[in-house]
């Protein structure tokens, strides 16, 4: 299946799709607003800012999975994200990333490898996938990595379409 063609919907329930962000680099993001990884989104914004004329775009894409470490409205979540970590990316619609109730875009991002060849269930919540302004999927990176980390900042700018 083509990652660019899933259908999904924006946080505020616009219909929209990975194809919106095709010829830019996207890191898509499982994000949570009560989790220890959550100082992450200021990273997260700073890359999003930094390098958005380069050709990259940050998705946030909310879950509840682990812990109910992001158990908000869409109102809330975006209020939280914007007032507390000045987020202006976009965000998806509150999406599961594991289990039955996988989301399409989660089912085919989980087959990608991480750096130790492992793919599988998304580990937690800040879990990174790097897309190629192609739509394939160039790197996965696991919660702990941080987005300003090197082996991050590396990747993304390998792909930069600009």
């Amino acid at each position: 299946m083509d990652l660019t063609n899933i259908a999904v919907n924006t946080l505020g329930g616009v219909p929209t799709s990975l194809g919106e962000y095709s010829g830019r680099a996207v890191l898509l993001v499982n994000v949570a607003s009560k989790c220890g990884l959550t100082p992450q989104y200021s990273a997260l914004e700073k890359l999003a800012t930094e390098y958005a004329d380069r050709g990259l775009t940050v998705i946030g894409a909310p879950c509840n999975q682990f812990m109910g470490q992001e158990p908000g409205t869409a109102e809330e979540i975006q209020t939280f994200c914007s007032s507390t970590y000045g987020v202006t990316f976009p965000l998806l619609e509150k999406l599961e990333v594991n289990g039955a109730q996988r989301h399409p875009i989660y089912a085919e991002l989980t087959q990608t490898p991480d750096a130790d060849g492992k793919s599988g269930d998304i580990q937690w919540n800040f879990e990174k996938f790097l897309i190629a302004p192609d739509g394939t999927v160039a790197n996965r990176f696991r919660p702990r990595t941080t987005p300003d980390s090197p082996e991050v900042i590396a990747a993304i700018e390998a792909i930069l379409p600009n």
